[in-house]
């Protein structure tokens, strides 16, 4: 094996008010030819750093200050640290032979042109091709991605295709010119685990097939296990250690490596074991009096049913109805998590919205019990409605754009107090008391939300939710957009705050090992409709519906004894007409929900049921 890109001693500083700020310290590493080097590491550890380093994409603020990046494509060793920017040289370069993917594909997808015009633009600029021969190379570089229908992609938008299909897309556009170095910055954090199961897939098989090499950026050690090489492991700047990833992986030699192993959420995990942040965050929580409890289930969902109408933009095609969620039914008992998982467009979402009363249901109730009954939700009005949105409160997935960045802490925690009617010297003292229950400073109520990590930020918004005592909370992807010891920080703290204020949560989330840790029953869904529900510890040993087998199996674990099967992820396995009977539904079928055993439940087939008999 060769080295394909060689980092000796580099250096990155930032400019800042203070001084100049160093993200890299002395960095040394190598990418093989053909093969993948996984760059591990928290949000800040420099790994985006260097991948922008590479690409020569460095923020303005930030310039290469020593050190070499030494490319070897072809007989000639190119040292990309001392080239210009903007130079021939680099644009020669960068997308041709060097190629980077991005974290979040529609944010880097123009909204305003096809995705065929934005995948063969790299080929006109590089190659000189005219729009015919780009259009056919890109429709090639479709199809060679997994795109259903190639030719109709080339004329499709950003915002009409689905997540998997814009990083797709995006693939596509970075392997057109066959680079020798593809650059992947978090390719699938923001993708479900089936999706992510198939582009860590595609991945691996255009490696195959084209032999280049792969930086992979992550923080996933999941992803690390089930398709790197090598790997090497970033801390503040640093690099701690590397390797071959079975020797990484099997024999951590670095603490900062073994924390973050221990931090990742383990369908192995003991009953009550906990998981171990790299850097504990003390809560205090006081004692609260206990609250009436219900006869029955706080929250129970009977039977909700939403549709959409989409407008088709012309007016002699009809309306598109979009069936979001099909008379779907939960039950959660005060005190206890309820885990809802499917992947993006199940309804999940829209249920938690419906919850919330941010949407009214076509059909079906919802019914809350506070200790004086149950109510149904959306025929309250008034006295009792405003009470309601104070006991029901909302944990957002995004902890940078749910908070407002023109208001301070102390506004965030003290709105909704003011709004329901909290005297000003009891927000004041309040607030203190919220940022000690979520582990934060009270020095920090006078600064805005960028002056805070991701992590704290999420904080944060757990303190605004908990600011009007409520006995419930929807948590929306809580710890999704969060590196993983960021994430056992803020699940800890979850579990500490249900245990000490009695709190019932609804964990909205695609991530089965974040839904392991936290929840006691589990339902899944999948195109609208429940096909599972269980107790946690039965789904896990024995999920039974083929759409619940399929998310489990796509869940990459961090243990190289338990790989990923790639052939087995088909992307077939929302289709309900492909599913094993007797669980198959025909078109526009409902199926029935049967108990298999004691609290589990599986929807089955009544169409194949009617033709056994």
């Amino acid at each position: 094996m060769s080295s394909l890109l060689s980092i000796r001693d580099l250096a990155v500083a930032f400019r800042t008010e203070t001084g100049p700020f160093e993200a890299l310290h002395g960095l040394s590493l190598d990418v093989m030819r053909g093969r993948t080097l996984a760059l591990v590491g928290e949000s800040g550890s420099g790994k985006s750093v260097t991948a922008q380093a590479i690409m020569g994409i460095l923020p303005v603020a930030a310039s290469i200050t020593r050190g070499k990046i030494l490319f070897r494509d072809t007989s000639e060793r190119t040292d990309i640290a001392r080239l210009d920017t903007e130079g021939s040289a680099m644009r020669a370069i960068r997308g041709q032979r060097i190629a980077m993917i991005f974290q979040e594909p529609m944010t880097c997808l123009s909204p305003l042109h096809t995705i065929g015009d934005q995948i063969g633009e790299a080929l006109r600029i590089h190659t000189g091709a005219d729009r015919r021969e780009a259009d056919a190379r890109t429709q090639e570089a479709l199809a060679r991605v997994g795109f259903p229908d190639p030719k109709r992609a080339l004329k499709t938008y950003p915002f009409e295709l689905s997540g998997g299909l814009r990083q797709r897309a995006m693939i596509a556009m970075a392997l057109i010119l066959k680079p020798a170095l593809l650059v992947a910055d978090e390719p699938t954090t923001a993708l479900d685990v089936t999706t992510q199961a198939q582009i860590l897939a595609l991945l691996a098989r255009l490696q195959d097939e084209t032999g280049m090499a792969i930086l992979l950026i992550t923080h996933d050690l999941g992803v690390v296990a089930n398709i790197a090489h090598d790997v090497a492991v970033l801390y503040r700047g640093r690099l701690v250690e590397a390797g071959p990833r079975d020797t990484v992986m099997r024999a951590p030699g670095h603490a900062y490596l073994k924390a973050l192993l221990h931090a990742v959420p383990r369908f192995d995990m003991a009953p009550g074991e906990r998981l171990t942040p790299i850097r504990p965050a003390r809560a205090e929580i006081p004692p609260v009096q206990p609250r009436e409890k219900p006869a029955g289930p706080l929250l129970r969902v009977e039977n909700v049913s939403k549709r959409y109408t989409l407008r088709s933009g012309r007016l002699w095609q009809k309306p598109k109805i979009v069936q979001a969620v099909s008379e779907v039914s939960l039950s959660l008992a005060a005190g206890e998590t309820l885990g809802l998982v499917g992947e993006s467009g199940s309804g999940k979402t829209t249920v938690s919205k419906m919850i919330m009363r941010a949407l009214e249901p076509d059909s079906g109730r919802i019914l809350f019990d506070d200790g004086t009954g149950p109510r149904d939700v959306h025929r309250l009005t008034g006295d009792a409605l405003f009470a309601y949105r104070r006991t029901v409160q909302f944990v957002f997935q995004d902890p940078y754009a749910s908070l407002d960045p023109r208001m301070t802490v102390r506004q965030i925690l003290s709105e909704p107090m003011e709004i329901h009617g909290i005297p000003a010297a009891e927000r004041r003292a309040r607030c203190r008391e919220l940022m000690a229950m979520v582990g934060l400073e009270a020095s920090g109520l006078g600064r805005y939300p960028h002056a805070f990590s991701g992590g704290q930020r999420q904080r944060i918004g757990i303190a605004r939710a908990l600011a009007p005592r409520p006995r419930l909370l929807v948590l929306d992807e809580p710890v999704s957009a969060l590196d993983v010891s960021v994430q056992a920080q803020i699940l800890n703290l979850l579990k500490d705050l249900q245990a000490a204020l009695g709190l019932s949560y609804l964990i909205v989330s695609h991530n089965l090992a974040v839904i392991d840790y936290m929840a006691d029953t589990i339902s899944v869904m999948c195109r609208g409709r429940i096909v599972e529900e269980a107790p946690r510890a039965a789904l896990f040993r024995r999920p039974v519906h083929p759409y619940a087998q399929a998310l489990l199996a796509a869940v990459p674990d961090p243990s190289l004894d338990h790989p990923l099967d790639f052939a087995a992820i088909t992307g077939d396995q929302n289709d309900p007409s492909r599913w094993a009977a007797p669980y198959r539904l025909a078109a526009d079928e409902a199926g029935i929900m049967r108990a298999i055993e004691p609290g589990h439940r599986v929807r089955f087939s009544t169409v194949q049921d009617a033709e056994a008999a």
